[in-house]
């Protein structure tokens, strides 16, 4: 296949963005040589990567199919979450808290969003985007949101959990990546954080991960109203990396003996191991 018209590498700073040559108008934002977005021009519904299938997944059924979503997206990237809300849900208002300007400013010079797309971003913090937003003004909160390939500790606690929880409106879903490795102590303490603020909460992600067998990316979804569990496990069976469903007592099994975080002893996520998401 061709590659797309123009250059097909673009760098800035650490960023660099590759075009696919398999794939026209495809698009991989790398961050410091580390796979962090994909983006597809001619087809922003495609999802690339299996960890933003299943947020797409959640997002899909969050309101009736096509109705507009307000959403708040903690880390831009290549803004794929958004782009793919713009197509799938016509009118959708998305507001994106992404502190590296160079980075958006290279996305957005080189990956035009599709037509009509209400986004906007704001170079911030994500802490302090997320205490600036009006309470009870979201649908849907997205996390994704790495530091080099770590989440910072000061995303990772009850308090800034339960200022997500302020924002979103009743029935609101707030959705969070995570990445951890065997013995998976960050997920299960995430999971217990959540837990400790959200009345419900399920976990997303492919079975050798949440075993333990390898170091991976899983999916956090929470909510005050009934999640859409059904849902999510008939679309994550279907996906190419099939994912499994954690919530209830499966949930709280996983969960096991970990306590809540909070912002005193906050820490980042783990350091991924050499070459784990390596292009």
């Amino acid at each position: 296949m061709r590659v797309p018209p123009g250059p097909t590498a673009v760098t800035g700073g650490t960023a660099e963005l590759l075009a696919d040559a398999d794939r026209d108008g495809s698009w991989m934002l790398l961050l410091n040589g580390t796979p962090q977005s994909h983006v597809d021009l001619d087809d922003p519904g495609h999802l690339e990567f299996e960890y933003v299938r299943r947020m797409g997944h959640v997002l899909d059924l969050a309101a009736p199919p096509g109705a507009p979503l307000d959403v708040l997206h903690l880390g831009g990237g290549a803004l794929t979450l958004p782009r793919y809300v713009a197509v799938t849900r016509p009118g959708s208002r998305q507001r994106v808290v992404e502190i590296d300007q160079p980075l958006t400013d290279l996305v957005r010079a080189h990956l035009p969003l599709p037509r009509g797309a209400r986004i906007r971003v704001r170079a911030a913090d994500a802490r302090a985007g997320l205490a600036a937003t009006h309470t009870a003004s979201t649908d849907v909160v997205v996390t994704d949101v790495f530091a080099g390939a770590r989440t910072p500790a000061h995303l990772t606690s009850v308090e800034f959990v339960a200022d997500a929880r302020r924002v979103l409106r009743p029935g609101g879903i707030y959705v969070a990546n995570l990445a951890d490795g065997p013995p998976l102590r960050f997920a299960r303490a995430q999971v217990a954080t959540l837990c400790a603020v959200f009345r419900n909460v399920c976990l997303l992600a492919e079975p050798g991960t949440l075993r333990g067998r390898r170091f991976g990316n899983l999916v956090a979804v929470a909510s005050d109203a009934e999640l859409p569990v059904a849902g999510l496990t008939r679309r994550t069976a279907k996906d190419p990396m099939p994912a499994r469903v954690v919530d209830t007592d499966h949930l709280d099994r996983f969960a096991g003996s970990a306590r809540p975080v909070h912002d005193t002893e906050a820490e980042p996520s783990p350091e991924p191991p050499p070459g784990v998401f390596s292009r």
